[in-house]
């Protein structure tokens, strides 16, 4: 069912001196020992501290073992350092008379850095600091670094925001190279380089995004044009233009990869003068694009494809809200335009699904914060039409971009190019899914992978306002292998296209500047083919998660912080996950999520966790947990520095069955609790 390659995997080992060197990833214990873990061993390499060579938590090394232990089990030393994971971090200042320190909060052994007093700036002995380590190499004893930024005491969120992104690998800033590079490009645009791109100055242009949006990243424009024809343009920032490869601005978007968006703030990957200035599609501004232009008849079918360099004024700046209302009233600015718009990309979005496409409904919880940052209220926001509307067109330059590129070789070999790709789904975890589903009377035909998702779509489809349809959701998802970006083209299975990439938003992405310069080259007909493509690809990848990791960490605060107001409150919720250790829950009214563990229902009864049903399941009075079912439960603790709640389940909700089983198990536990115990039981128990 998988169309991933067969091609075996390279090494991630090489022969130095007739030794053996691996490169991967360290992971240091919190007792001090290293492990490094490298892609094709079965078992991670023991790295004693002695011998980190200057190593920190989580940096790409290579390693030269030393030793073969018992079971097969490889000691080594590090001998390089490939990459850093982490160059800045959170702490405080120790002034001493002759020297400053740096010391880290971490709970991961690390040094202290050294602090030249020319490079403290202005902080002062126990002040909370954010330090760079610049570089540290054998010569030097301890290393050094230099103070970025001080951090107020009061402030424990924005300092909460930055340990996740700094824990993340994301730096905080941009070197002065970086900003340097971006402050010489000069604002508008020159005549010079206008003449060389196709002009869209005179065609009506505008942008839709959300509400609090300050880099718009892409515009769409429409005209009519003859034989009933419509062209519609899809236009992106050319971040490419101003970003030059081999610039310290360029590096440094690449070692980013990605922006980050926590509740609170955006960790942009271009400097704020690129990313909301030069190059954001602002109204009543003239800007460089990189553009795909369809003619397309009113039905939606695409009689022809344009792709290149252009110049563009936006009319207007839309809301999604403002777009929504003049989709739902027939009413407004640009009415006319607005609708045809909607009606072609319901169309698309329609053919879409019927070709194949997987059409999970998606959901965006949002936190409304005070001044400071603290979540006073939350929201949820669902895609509607003016949502869509973009989404398809998007889709829509996308596909069309990797198609065409697709179709270009180089000495009869495929263009490394930055394909977005999404495979199958894995046998493994669709199987048991397959058993759960059918309970619900759901049945998968399996005998191809459109087949598979036509299944999909139809049981979302029959599932539509039932009470299993978000439990049915949230684990068909799971299911689904994680999108990557990668030089070998497999096809999108999520989307049900053969070629796919991201073209569109290349202020936030670094693949999409990518795939902007191999574009460029492809319609110049002058391919420099990048051998380091892959590699790229699987940067941009691994940033891509962390930055994913990061959000998730940072909305589990902020979910901690809110719910923090209401210990000891009861509310309904849904059971949203099942370990052997307990299930979590997630609060109907606020969507945060808990964990209500087997050990406060200890008392109760003893739960078995069955796997395949998703469920833990008492043996006593057999009461279930599964996931989607609804609970009631009370806050009990939230603990901020873990990110973490605990919720309990709230009893009297029991049905008259299981208050029984209950009564009788507080009885039997009340008993013994009556027998004489010694001053180190009790002891044990109050711990």
């Amino acid at each position: 069912m998988s169309k991933k390659s067969n091609k075996p995997k390279a090494s991630s080992s090489k022969r130095k001196h007739n030794l053996t060197v691996y490169k991967g990833a360290i992971e240091i214990t919190r007792s001090g020992m290293g492990y490094v873990s490298v892609t094709d061993l079965e078992r991670d390499i023991i790295v004693r501290p002695q011998h980190f060579n200057t190593a920190l938590h989580g940096d790409t090394v290579e390693v030269e073992i030393s030793k073969h232990g018992d079971g097969g089990r490889m000691e080594g030393h590090i001998t390089k350092i490939v990459t850093r994971k982490q160059t800045e971090f959170i702490g405080h200042i120790s002034i001493q008379k002759n020297y400053s320190f740096f010391i880290p909060d971490t709970d991961r052994p690390m040094p202290d850095l050294l602090i030249p007093a020319e490079k403290l700036n202005g902080a002062v002995n126990g002040e909370k600091v954010v330090v760079k380590l610049n570089e540290w190499d054998k010569s030097k004893r301890v290393p050094e670094g230099e103070v970025l930024e001080k951090i107020s005491k009061e402030d424990e969120n924005d300092l909460a925001m930055k340990q996740i992104l700094l824990q993340a690998g994301f730096s905080l800033s941009f070197s002065d190279e970086a900003m340097e590079n971006a402050l010489r490009f000069p604002e508008g645009v020159s005549t010079q380089e206008a003449d060389k791109r196709r002009d869209f100055r005179d065609v009506l242009t505008f942008t839709i995004d959300p509400v609090d949006a300050k880099d718009f990243d892409d515009a769409i424009s429409i005209k009519k044009g003859s034989n009933g024809l419509y062209e519609i343009g899809v236009h992106i920032a050319d971040v490419s233009f101003y970003v030059e490869p081999g610039t310290a601005l360029d590096d440094e978007a690449y070692e980013r990869a990605t922006s980050v968006y926590l509740p609170d703030r955006v960790l942009p990957m271009l400097p704020e003068r690129i990313s909301n200035e030069l190059c954001s599609l602002r109204p009543n501004e003239d800007k460089y694009t990189f553009s795909a232009v369809f003619k397309m008849s009113s039905k939606g079918e695409i009689k022809d494809v344009w792709l290149g360099r252009t110049v563009i004024h936006s009319n207007h700046r839309f809301t999604y809200e403002q777009v929504q209302e003049i989709i739902e009233a027939g009413e407004g600015l640009y009415k006319d335009e607005i609708l045809l718009l909607n009606t072609l990309a319901q169309k698309m979005r329609k053919d879409r699904f019927k070709k194949g496409a997987i059409n999970f409904s998606s959901q965006e919880v949002r936190f409304v914060l005070d001044e400071k940052g603290k979540p006073i209220g939350i929201t949820v926001k669902e895609s509607k039409e003016a949502h869509q509307l973009i989404e398809e067109f998007m889709l829509l330059a996308n596909k069309h971009v990797a198609e065409y590129i697709g179709k270009i070789t180089v000495k009869d070999k495929p263009v490394p190019f930055p394909y977005r790709v999404h495979d199958t789904p894995d046998e493994a975890k669709l199987a048991p899914f397959m058993v759960f589903a059918k309970k619900y009377g759901h049945v998968f035909d399996i005998s191809s992978p459109n087949k598979i998702a036509s299944s999909f779509n139809q049981m979302l489809q029959d599932a539509q306002g039932k009470p299993e349809q978000h439990v049915l959701e949230a684990l068909g998802i799971r299911t689904m292998a994680k999108a990557v970006y990668t030089a070998e083209n497999i096809g999108h299975y999520g989307l049900g296209f053969e070629h796919y990439c991201h073209f569109t938003s290349p202020i936030r992405r670094y693949p999409d500047v990518l795939v902007h310069r191999v574009l460029q080259q492809c319609l110049d007909n002058d391919v420099q083919p990048d051998k380091k493509m892959e590699a790229k690809c699987k940067h941009c990848s691994e940033r891509e998660r962390a930055a994913m990791e990061s959000e998730r960490a940072a909305n589990k605060y902020k979910q901690v912080e809110y719910m923090s107001q209401y210990l000891g409150e009861e509310f309904d919720g849904v059971v949203s996950g099942v370990a052997s250790f307990g299930f979590w829950v997630e609060t109907i009214e606020h969507k945060c999520e808990g964990l209500v563990s087997l050990f406060s229902l200890s008392d109760f009864d003893d739960f078995t966790h069955i796997e395949e049903d998703y469920c833990l399941v008492g043996k006593r009075s057999g009461r279930s947990f599964r996931m989607g079912d609804k609970v009631t439960i009370k806050v009990v603790a939230a603990n901020l520095e873990k990110r973490q709640l605990d919720y309990e389940l709230v009893l009297g909700h029991l049905d008259s069955t299981e208050r029984k089983v209950m009564k009788t198990r507080t009885h039997s536990e009340k008993s013994r609790k009556s027998t004489p115990k010694s001053f180190g039981q009790r002891k044990m128990r109050k711990k």
